[in-house]
């Protein structure tokens, strides 16, 4: 009881072993193919040893059609799990493998049978086509897949042990290397000493012509299936006399043997450690052009860089230019009311009012009928307005013409490195560096209409209000004048009104009179430093709306550019990206995988041995 769960331990370390393996493979045939310079055979290797791992102990079978090898498969595993017949039934290689549930997976070259039974948890069997058959492709594809078999079953007929065809075999197997057990099935149709002699001429025919003593076993796939009834029961009696008992206790054996198992697993570690070396050393070989593409993407960032800097400058520039002609027309407009409320005109601007009060306001501002106007364009107040344009639509041309400049020079510089690449590393640029095939203007123009909008706004609502809120100021500057005249005309020609005790009292009210009318004429020019600055907060209001507009519209238009500097350039700065990122991903994948092969093989030297209590560690 002892022996069989120091057993069953060693079984499950080395499962575990050999899974971690498996695991280990898949990464590294995930990050080998994409390594620059290192030879597709090592790849080849890998795969290779990935069988190896995902497939502990393979026993192949080999041998003519209609030998008997899918029936001798389907004994051991207790159930019919492959077809058999009298004509070839098998055209490709089938591993039967451990399953919970039947499953038939094709892949490749060979197909994958899983089945739940008990023996496949142990070993993996190989049904392959038969030799010597019609299909002669059969026997090409059998003989590609003996390099991985552990153990082949040679398998003939009894009644036709030895041909030709099977010294030709043996040496193919001889060349190999492989360990050949001669299998004679249907040995329940000739005597028991009929099959004790059979397999004596066997031994020496092989011992004479090829040198060496084979392992003969005589069998009989169809007893091997009657010893098994429908309950899962096994005829022990019958079972032993089919012969097939043979190849579990082989099986059995060759999983005790600590050593084998270790050698195992030893097979592929070894692969992979050799592999995962020379992907390392392929990498590091790699690293200056590593430093290359590194180098590269950090000059074009830097480009990119300089290149947005230039076109937001073109941007700001405007900007600070419309600022300035705003800042212009709200200095002129204020001067131009100014100019018209300052004290030296207070006494036209009070015939003005008169002419106001009487209805002929009209004649008093003039010929277009608005005196502001007039006044703003003599002092050329809306000038910077209407050069506005001639500011703004400079900045696309410019934009678009540094775009171009800046392009066709991305261009030039990401052909030259192009072509400066490895072969192999210019083969994987997709797309072609080129220059774009149009240019949208659409953003810039389409703000024209509101920019103009915000300009007659600027011309035509600032003077209309200016003009209505003038014309009030004259009326009350008129009509106050007036009364102040009749008041003064009151105490001139109605002195009857007065006693001679209340001179005083008169010539005090007329020293009122004309101060109130003097203090008329002097608000005029604190009204009209008051509505100057009205007129510069409403230009401002404008102005900030405007260069809102034109800002939003120059940063979409810097964006489109550098959009378009970046897609021309795209084909080298995705292989950029893509070779920096499969470079550093690869050397930290190999480090990580070489760590893992420590590990394992720090493991694997420790499989099966004892510790103290004398169980294995």
């Amino acid at each position: 009881m002892a022996a069989d769960g120091v057993g069953t331990k060693l079984v499950v370390e080395y499962e575990a072993l050999r899974r971690r393996e498996h695991e280990l493979i898949t990464k590294l045939l995930d990050v080998l193919p994409r390594i620059d310079n290192l030879p597709e055979d090592r790849v080849t290797q890998v795969r290779d040893a990935l069988f190896h791992a995902d497939n502990p102990f393979l026993i192949v079978c080999m041998g003519p059609f209609n030998s008997g090898k899918s029936s001798i498969i389907n004994a051991l595993l207790g159930e019919v799990a492959l077809p058999v017949g009298p004509v070839p039934t098998t055209d490709r290689i089938v591993i039967l493998r451990y399953g919970e549930t039947s499953q038939r997976v094709r892949s490749g070259e060979y197909d994958t049978l899983f089945h739940p039974a008990p023996l496949l948890q142990k070993v993996s069997f190989v049904d392959t086509p038969g030799l010597e058959s019609v299909f002669q492709k059969h026997e090409d594809t059998t003989r590609k897949f003996l390099h991985r078999a552990d153990v082949v079953l040679l398998i003939m007929l009894a009644t036709q042990a030895m041909t030709m065809h099977t010294f030709d075999y043996l040496r193919t197997l001889q060349e190999y290397g492989k360990t050949v057990i001669l299998v004679l099935n249907q040995a329940d149709l000739i005597s028991e000493d009929e099959g004790k002699t059979v397999r004596d001429y066997v031994v020496e025919q092989i011992q004479s012509q090829l040198g060496y003593k084979p392992e003969v076993w005589l069998m009989s796939a169809r007893r091997g299936a009657e010893a098994r009834g429908e309950d899962g029961t096994i005829d022990r009696e019958l079972w032993r006399d089919s012969g097939l008992g043979q190849i579990e206790s082989y099986v059995d054996k060759q999983l005790g043997d600590v050593a084998r198992l270790r050698q195992k697993l030893q097979t592929p570690l070894q692969i992979m450690q050799n592999v995962n070396q020379a992907a390392l050393e392929a990498v590091r070989a790699n690293q200056s052009a590593l430093d290359q593409y590194q180098s590269i993407r950090q000059n074009l960032e830097q480009q990119l860089a300089a290149q947005k800097r230039d076109q937001d400058k073109i941007a700001r520039e405007t900007v600070e230019q419309v600022n300035a002609k705003f800042a212009d027309a709200s200095k002129r407009g204020g001067d131009a009311i100014r100019d018209i409320f300052k004290l030296g005109n207070a006494l036209g601007s009070f015939g003005r009012g008169v002419m106001e009060l009487v209805g002929l306001g009209r004649m008093a501002r003039g010929k277009d009928g608005e005196y502001v106007k007039q006044v703003f364009e003599r002092f050329r107040a809306f000038e910077p307005i209407d050069e506005l344009p001639d500011v703004t639509d400079k900045m696309p041309p410019r934009l678009e013409g540094q775009d171009m400049q800046d392009i066709e020079a991305l261009v030039k510089y990401g052909r030259r490195e192009i072509d400066a690449l490895p072969g192999g590393i210019r083969d994987k640029v997709i797309g072609d560096i080129k220059p774009p095939l149009k240019y949208e203007r659409e953003t810039l123009a389409s703000i024209r209409p509101q920019l103009e909008a915000l300009e007659q706004e600027a011309r035509v609502v600032e003077t209309s209000k200016l003009e209505q809120t003038v014309r009030n100021t004259l009326l009350y500057l008129g009509a106050w004048q007036v009364l102040m005249i009749v008041l003064l005309l009151f105490l001139i020609f109605g002195g009857a009104a007065f006693t001679p005790e209340q001179a005083g009292l008169r010539w005090g009210f007329f020293i009122a009179i004309l101060g109130f009318m003097l203090l008329g004429f002097m608000l005029l020019p604190l009204r009209g430093r008051w509505l100057a600055g009205n007129h510069a907060s409403r230009l401002d209001q404008i102005q900030a709306r405007y260069v809102e507009i034109l800002g939003k519209a120059a940063d979409k238009q810097v964006n489109y550019g550098m959009q378009l500097r970046q897609d021309a350039v795209a084909p080298l700065t995705r292989l950029v990206e893509a070779q920096t990122g499969i470079q550093t991903g690869a050397l930290q994948s190999l480090q990580e995988a070489q760590q893992e092969m420590v590990k394992i093989e720090g493991e694997l030297a420790g499989l099966g041995k004892l510790n103290l209590f004398g169980l294995r560690g």
